[in-house]
């Protein structure tokens, strides 16, 4: 008898799979990535398909704001790109950050992995590779992006993430120099940030035969310390890092992050819940552990983590900050049919 009821939750188990694959889930209320992607998956084309098709869709309607061209201007005024995709299968990664004049960020990433055998391509020369791959150049910056500008030079570039320079950051623009004294300033005024002004597009596509990927795609932090010409500083944010915006495995699930990237960077959040995912503890919960071990260092940071096994098991966690209490998140599986706006409280 014991034989027989393992075998019967294992055949459970696997109709369960069966039943819920293929997946999508992707970070924030974005419907028509997700719809985008599950079609994808529908007319038969590979789960790295699916995931650039998801993340193009939101490049082109900037979703939020905060991913594609024309919004999220740094310090200058220039909207740059950061992108990743990842095949679960091969362990492959593509990525490209501080990307400039090139709208289409989540397929020049693919076009890094799969065209030369680097990871990650940053800032003016992965522009120039982009234009070599015959992707169109084109201005990034839109009316939207110009005012949002305008009116953070209009309230002394309030606020910004410079720390022990001066004149004081707190209270004005640059140029800015380093203070002879250095201090460990709290990196909680991060959080006076608008949540949205954080927003990335992360999406793990599961396939029927539980072929995993992953990818990101957003426009980075708004009025981020900007690169310059010689390059001297060029902010990346954890969207483009492997482990950190998103991870993929097949034999295990995908995870994928958005919040504030330079806390959540340094912790590798996605890969974690994807290790955690394959020591058998359940999306839900991986996720929240994911977010536990940033928040003993930071607990006043803003992020959250969506995470998919390939049993079709989905979960997501998010950081309670002032504000912020709910985290919202799309899924699209055999059982909806459609695409499912899901929403987590906040712990």
């Amino acid at each position: 008898m014991h034989y027989l009821h393992v075998f019967a939750l294992s055949l459970s188990a696997s109709l369960f799979a069966e039943a819920s694959l293929p997946l999508v889930i992707n970070t924030w209320p974005f419907q028509d990535a997700t719809a985008a992607a599950w079609s994808a998956l529908q007319r038969g084309e590979s789960v790295l398909d699916a995931v650039e098709t998801g993340c193009a869709t939101c490049e082109r309607e900037q979703c939020d704001g905060s991913v594609g061209y024309g919004g999220s201007p740094d310090e200058t005024g220039e909207t740059t790109l950061d992108a990743m995709i990842m095949n679960g299968d091969s362990m492959e990664v593509g990525a490209v950050a501080d990307l400039r004049r090139v709208k289409n960020a989540i397929s020049v990433a693919r076009a890094v992995m799969e065209h030369t055998t680097h990871t990650l391509l940053v800032g003016e020369m992965a522009s120039v590779f982009a234009q070599n791959m015959g992707f169109k150049a084109e201005d990034l910056t839109t009316n939207t992006s110009k005012s949002i500008f305008a009116k953070w030079l209009g309230q002394n570039c309030q606020p910004n993430f410079r720390k022990n320079v001066s004149p004081d950051p707190r209270t004005s623009c640059g140029p800015y120099k380093p203070s002879v004294e250095v201090k460990r300033m709290d990196e909680q005024n991060h959080t006076r940030l608008d949540v949205h002004s954080h927003d990335t597009i992360g999406m793990v596509v599961i396939g029927r035969n539980r072929s995993v990927a992953a990818g990101t795609s957003t426009n980075g932090a708004r009025h981020k310390v900007p690169g310059y010409k010689p390059i001297l500083t060029v902010r990346v944010g954890d969207s483009p890092i492997a482990g950190a915006g998103s991870y993929a495995d097949s034999t295990v699930g995908g995870a994928a992050a958005t919040g504030d990237g330079d806390v959540m960077m340094r912790f590798l959040p996605s890969f974690l819940a994807v290790e955690l995912m394959r020591r058998g503890i359940d999306p839900a919960s991986a996720c929240k552990a994911a977010l536990t071990r940033i928040k003993t260092y930071y607990p006043g940071f803003f992020g959250a983590v969506i995470c998919a096994n390939i049993q079709g098991e989905y979960g997501a966690a998010c950081n309670r900050v002032p504000g912020f209490s709910q985290f919202s998140y799309m899924v699209s599986t055999p059982l909806t049919n459609n695409p499912l706006l899901k929403k987590v409280d906040c712990f």
